[in-house]
């Protein structure tokens, strides 16, 4: 090994080295650099988190009903994120139903309750 090869046994590949000449698949490939596929229970966690919290405020500050069985659901999904991740998904999934269907009716309720005036007094 000379003395300008790099630490590990590989000589510096210029941008555009014939395909024979680069280095094996293993170097510098593979490794966590941000990019790829995240941990298999973090996804359903953080999302089971903001749907928690979402369907709590909608409960407290809209009266949303149907936000109450999707904070139930959250709260499931939270349970199963790290032992059951495939479950934990289709738990937010109907617990994102709930709170975007709740969140529509009750627009929906203000809008109708606009148009027949009884927020004219």
């Amino acid at each position: 090994m000379s003395h300008e090869d790099p630490p590990g046994g590989y000589p510096y590949q210029p941008y555009g080295a014939p395909y024979g000449e680069q280095p094996p698949p293993h170097y510098g490939y593979g490794q966590d650099h941000g990019y790829g596929p995240r941990p298999s229970g973090q996804g359903p966690q953080a999302s089971a988190i903001v749907a928690l919290v979402l369907n709590l405020l909608a409960v407290v500050s809209c009266c949303n009903l149907l936000a109450v069985p999707g904070s139930i659901l959250a709260g499931l999904a939270m349970g199963r994120a790290g032992t059951e991740p495939d479950k934990a998904r289709r738990l937010l999934v109907w617990s994102w139903v709930l709170f975007g269907t709740g969140f529509v009716l009750t627009i929906a309720l203000f809008v109708f309750l606009g148009l027949i005036g009884a927020f004219d007094d």
